[in-house]
């Protein structure tokens, strides 16, 4: 990001875009069952499918439509199974890295595993407790990387993570604590949640940002400024849902830890 007084030669084509993905998002997770059900299927095929790009760039492109076909119907399906077969489709994506060039399975693995399981938690998330708590979610993303997109450009100042994520600073990293946060008080009464919802909004955030900063070290592994050209002024999907994808993470492994949603009084 650049210093104070810095320019965005970016910013109508990023808000254009951005606000019909939002407006396409909010939309889904409003209508809730299938339809959201089928956008977060779609979201993490593609999400696999330009990760599967970056890594073998030079591979058969049917590959990555077989990895990108795997993880939609993973996450299709992972709903209507029982156990232990819900885990298993889950985790069916990380063994398909084998088609990939040895040295890039690894990544392959846990990011592709990350997309999928994060994807799953949403529509869990969406399902088991209504369209606001999946709201709350996309707008603790929202806020902290808008609040982090402009700090960053007028603030400035020291670099958050240079030799990976060079435009991150830390004045846009806390800025983004702040957005969060913000919107965690805001969505307390209307969720009946306590001041724990604030704590999570923040953390949330924080797991975005590392989402982000996660696929800014693939990008920069393979050398590329963009996971694809989907999105006008975002880059690819991954590129847009990175921070989403962080914090579903998140808050999927805060549900194994912890009562949620937390109650008023916490």
């Amino acid at each position: 990001m650049t210093g104070a007084g810095g320019s965005f030669p970016d910013l109508a084509l990023r808000t254009t875009s951005g606000v019909l993905i939002a407006a396409l998002g909010l939309g889904a997770i409003w209508v809730g069952g299938i339809v959201f059900l089928a956008l977060a299927a779609a979201i993490a095929a593609l999400m696999v499918w330009e990760l599967a790009r970056m890594l073998d760039p030079d591979g058969r492109r049917r590959i990555a439509v077989l990895l990108a076909g795997v993880a939609g119907v993973a996450v299709a399906a992972a709903l209507n199974l029982p156990p232990p077969w819900d885990v298993l489709d889950v985790v069916l994506i990380a063994a398909f890295a084998l088609v990939l060039p040895a040295g890039q399975r690894r990544v392959f693995a846990l990011v592709s595993l990350g997309i999928v399981l994060a994807s799953v938690s949403m529509v869990l998330l969406r399902a088991g407790h209504g369209p606001y708590w999946m709201f709350w979610l996309a707008l603790v993303v929202v806020a902290s990387d808008v609040a982090g997109y402009f700090a960053g450009r007028f603030f400035g100042g020291p670099k958050f993570w240079p030799r990976i994520s060079p435009k991150k600073t830390w004045s846009g990293t806390v800025a983004g604590w702040l957005g969060a946060a913000a919107v965690g008080a805001a969505f307390m009464q209307p969720l009946g949640a306590g001041g724990m919802l604030v704590a999570l909004s923040v953390i949330a955030a924080m797991a975005a940002q590392a989402g982000d900063i996660a696929e800014s070290w693939v990008k920069r592994r393979m050398s590329v400024k963009d996971a694809s050209a989907i999105l006008p002024g975002h880059g690819g999907l991954m590129d847009r849902f990175d921070g989403l994808t962080g914090a579903a993470l998140f808050l999927f492994l805060y549900q194994q830890l912890a009562a949620f949603p937390p109650a008023a009084g916490g």
